[in-house]
């Protein structure tokens, strides 16, 4: 499984980075917005300074929802760096984009997704990612997982090379879980990965080792 970060946080990209467990970055408006990034040209900065950091793939979003708008901004942010990831929306001219953009040869990942249906759209249009979003679900009483299952069992089934994304990833169980049923990629916030570092017997473990070690010195 891939570990993507979703952020713009520079400072915990790089942290990710040196971790050695970063294979890429989800990124979208809202989180332009949360580190202070306004305005196209500083936002267009600062994928490239995201794509500088990383060796994978930068996911980079579309506002607009219309055909013509989704290919003007994708195009232009494929020209930012070829680590980038034209992200559009799971709506009818997104999926035209999608195909528009497969023809192109430009990376794309399908947001947004709540159903096997939209998920099997993107991949017949020929997205590079599809992003199914496991928390959102969860928070109106349906399994996001379930659904994560049931994409991967689809592609499965028919061979598509779309590579399933689980996001709204909200904490380590839906890691494990999505790694378990074969999901490609996982994006969530750094503090969910570094999550995984946490045991309470290693904890324990490492506290007696080192009270063992001491004694050694004395």
């Amino acid at each position: 499984m891939k570990f993507f970060i979703d952020t713009a946080n520079l400072d915990e990209i790089r942290e990710a980075h040196e971790l050695g467990v970063l294979d890429g970055v989800t990124t979208n408006p809202s989180l332009m917005a949360k580190v202070g990034i306004k305005g196209k040209n500083n936002i267009f900065k600062h994928y490239k300074s995201i794509c500088d950091i990383v060796d994978g793939d930068v996911s980079a979003e579309v506002i607009s929802t219309d055909f013509k708008g989704i290919i003007r901004e994708g195009e232009e942010l494929a020209e930012i760096d070829e680590k980038i990831v034209v992200k559009v929306p799971m709506i009818r001219d997104g999926v035209k984009a999608i195909k528009y953009f497969a023809d192109k040869e430009i990376k794309t990942n399908c947001t947004l997704v709540f159903s096997a249906g939209q998920a099997l759209l993107a991949a017949k249009a020929g997205a590079t990612y599809v992003s199914p979003f496991v928390g959102r679900l969860d928070d109106i009483s349906m399994d996001g997982i379930d659904l994560i299952e049931s994409i991967v069992s689809i592609y499965e089934n028919y061979g598509f090379l779309t590579q399933v994304l689980a996001a709204s990833i909200r904490h380590p169980v839906h890691i494990l879980k999505c790694a378990e049923i074969g999901a490609d990629v996982a994006t969530c916030p750094l503090s969910v990965i570094t999550s995984l570092l946490n045991h309470p017997l290693t904890d324990s473990g490492l506290k007696k080792f080192l009270a063992d070690a001491a004694t050694f010195t004395e």
